[in-house]
């Protein structure tokens, strides 16, 4: 995998409409998960906002039909439930309508040890899982591209495939998070082996309501609250700012698929070790490590 910055012209300040411009996407079919709040919701925005027709799978609809453009196509879809997932990927067949945009932007951060219906790490089968039963079971009308939405945080650990869903260690829900941030990634890069064009991204560190489920004792240790328990934005990125780089993946030539991104460019490959403030780790673009986690994927939904 090519990680060598391209030089994009955007950095970390650029905001998804300025990435967009003045392309117009009418015609095209967008799926937005996670598209009612945060990074999603600003990303399924801007893309509505150029013409494109955008659907947000949402576990409650009625709940995120407030927030959404209107415009907006809302669906149920619970990344935790196969059923879910499979009479979601069911109504769009019957739709015939085919697939431009896959944006996988839903997630769950450092939550309680918790385990989906067949036993699966929650962390994992949310953020991974559930993507990847959605993601293979739509390949057939996709003609664009998917994005997934990962994150710095897969710096934190790799996927063991010894252990995946803590059965023989300790729940660690930061390792947990980090486990399945660079599955994420692994995902892109197994889609890109099988010719879809495919990205992955940190999109930046950003108050969004991924931190819910954070103790003031996590946000400290982040940095990101202040010794009188104040949040701290200084160095921090809007959502404008973050949903930039998922806008760039989705729509940008120029990086080679199967590439993990941050600040709208191609993200520079760092040491497997010590700690480095950006990058990608080795082990969340190597092609033999995205192969097994596709064939545990595989298994793990039967």
């Amino acid at each position: 995998m090519n990680q060598t910055p391209i030089g994009s012209g955007f950095g970390p300040t650029t905001t998804a409409q300025e990435v967009l411009g003045d392309r117009r996407l009418d015609g095209q079919t967008a799926i937005v998960t996670g598209g009612y709040s945060g990074l999603g919701l600003e990303t399924a925005r801007v893309l509505a906002g150029a013409g494109a027709h955008v659907i947000v799978p949402a576990r409650r609809p009625e709940i995120a039909r407030a927030a959404v453009p209107d415009g907006v196509e809302l669906a149920t879809l619970d990344l935790a439930d196969p059923a879910s997932i499979d009479a979601f990927t069911d109504r769009f067949h019957a739709s015939g309508r085919p697939l431009d945009l896959l944006i996988n932007a839903a997630g769950i951060m450092a939550v309680p040890e918790g385990r989906d219906a067949a036993g699966h790490e929650l962390q994992l089968a949310v953020n991974h899982l559930g993507h990847f039963r959605l993601t293979t079971a739509l390949l057939d009308v996709l003609r664009g591209r998917v994005i997934s939405v990962s994150s710095l945080g897969h710096q934190i650990a790799g996927v063991d495939f010894d252990d995946p869903d803590f059965t023989r260690r300790p729940y660690d829900k930061w390792v947990a998070y980090g486990q399945s941030k660079s599955a994420n990634a692994l995902f892109a890069v197994g889609l890109a082996a099988r010719g879809v064009h495919a990205h992955s991204l940190h999109p930046g560190t950003i108050w969004t309501g991924l931190a819910r489920h954070l103790t003031d004792e996590d946000l400290r240790n982040l940095g990101v609250l202040d010794p009188d328990g104040n949040r701290i934005t200084e160095g921090l990125k809007t959502v404008p700012q973050g949903a930039a780089t998922i806008v760039f993946a989705a729509l940008d030539d120029r990086p080679e698929p199967g590439t993990y991104l941050e600040d709208c460019d191609v993200a520079q490959l760092v040491q497997a070790d010590g700690h480095v403030p950006s990058g990608v780790r080795p082990w969340a673009v190597d092609l033999e490590l995205a192969e097994r986690l596709w064939t545990f994927s595989e298994r793990a939904l039967n």
